[in-house]
């Protein structure tokens, strides 16, 4: 049985780096290990040739495309691919004809729809039957959220899978690969890169395995070779490739911590400007916001405490919503947390009181819970003595004096 996609597997050296660099089967696919590692469904089924409808969701450049061309190399189905952003709804019935023919011979068709969240639904509806009688294994991709875009009915006739953003380790395996490659790659050229330079295409390209490879590409064809006929690549040569200046920030070294001790110390020292120019830097330099976060709630509590128990409810509610969102629009959230924070009026007096807390504790002997307040709830406390002269505030009009440390001690300073 013919594939109809054989000749789009192979692509043409003129053709982008990116296209070419398309993995021909899972061995030389990079990331998505949640749904293609061994033993995952997705795998099981493109290893037995079993697929069934699908939907990959996720951004671009993560590997929905190459997935759908891996399918289409290794099935015995018939292949025709299509996009959403072309596609009428004459063409959708010509092909469930088609499919609809094939199945009478015993044969199978795959329908790959790109974009698929811009089919209308309309067109959507039309896919219905032929999914529900098995005239075609429908395949969509798309970077929008598929439950906001495609109807229920369709989705429940469809396995959803979410692609992730490749990490920076996948980025630069993705690369190294293209570097080395003589046959579909620029393995062919004397290409000298600096570690600095490729370890930027891949952090700035945000997952985004076409964009890192573009920027590469871009890179090496812009560049003239030397007169020992290398192309060098350098760190400014890659900012210009990928349009993202490069920042010194290590996340493991010390422009991490210096960066995030003048960002604590400028929210502690009520500088709002200062503050919000080192989250940009963090953000730019793509630090996690979630750790940005969490330094903005533990200087609301530290810092700021009960001299605005607000900033500690603002700090925290902008983590969650860092969560919900995401970048880079959490960096609004993250903006106005850390704004309020600097602006509030500070008081460490519950930061100090739990730390010299704690020097007691490990310092001196450990204070005896008094007699009266001890638990009289189980039977025979009583007889112990536990709980006995024990005054219950409420009946004294919400407070009465007794003693609740065995030894007074002065913490809480506000």
């Amino acid at each position: 049985m013919s594939n109809l996609f054989n000749e789009v597997i192979e692509p043409p050296k003129e053709e982008p780096l990116a296209y070419r660099m398309a993995p021909k089967d899972l061995n030389e696919y990079v990331g998505q290990e949640h749904i293609l590692s061994e033993g995952k469904l997705l795998k099981r089924s493109i290893d037995s040739d079993r697929i069934t409808s699908l939907i990959l969701y996720g951004p671009p450049g993560v590997g929905k495309t190459a997935l759908a061309r891996i399918i289409a190399s290794k099935t015995k189905a018939h292949f025709h691919w299509l996009n959403a952003t072309t596609l009428n709804i004459d063409e959708i019935r010509r092909q469930l004809t088609i499919a609809r023919n094939r199945k009478s011979k015993g044969e199978k068709t795959i329908l790959f729809i790109d974009e698929i969240h811009r089919l209308n639904r309309v067109s959507q509806d039309a896919l219905l039957p032929d999914i529900e009688e098995g005239s075609i294994i429908l395949i969509g991709a798309t970077i929008e959220n598929p439950f906001f875009y495609i109807n229920s009915a369709l989705l429940s006739r469809s396995h959803v899978f979410e692609l992730k953003p490749l990490s920076e380790e996948e980025i630069i395996k993705i690369l190294n690969r293209a570097l080395l490659d003589k046959e579909r790659g620029l393995g062919h050229l004397n290409i000298k890169i600096t570690d600095e330079a490729l370890y930027h295409i891949a952090k700035f390209s945000d997952g985004d395995a076409r964009k890192a490879l573009s920027a590469l590409e871009i890179a090496v064809l812009t560049t003239k070779p030397d007169e020992r006929g290398f192309i060098n690549i350098d760190i400014k040569t890659a900012e210009e490739s990928i349009q993202k200046k490069h920042i010194v920030y290590d996340k493991a070294g010390d422009q991490h911590y210096n960066t995030i001790s003048a960002f604590i110390k400028s929210m502690r020292g009520s500088d709002p400007d200062a503050t919000v120019y080192w989250l940009a830097k963090m953000i730019y330099a793509g630090e996690d916001p979630r750790f940005i976060a969490r330094r903005i709630i533990i200087a609301a509590s530290e810092d700021v405490g009960n001299a605005d128990p607000m900033a500690l409810i603002i700090a925290t509610q902008a983590a969650q919503a860092v969560e919900i969102i995401g970048m880079p629009e959490a960096r609004i959230i993250l903006a106005q947390a850390a704004i309020y924070v600097a602006k509030a009026p500070k008081s460490n007096a519950c930061y100090r009181a739990i730390e010299e807390a704690m020097q007691d504790i490990q310092k001196e002997p450990t204070l005896p819970v008094p007699e009266h307040l001890k638990d009289a709830h189980y039977q025979g406390a009583k007889k112990l003595g536990h709980g006995k002269g024990y005054k219950y505030p409420h009946d004294y009009g919400r407070y009465v004096k007794q003693d609740y440390l065995p030894k007074r001690k002065k913490y809480y300073n506000p």
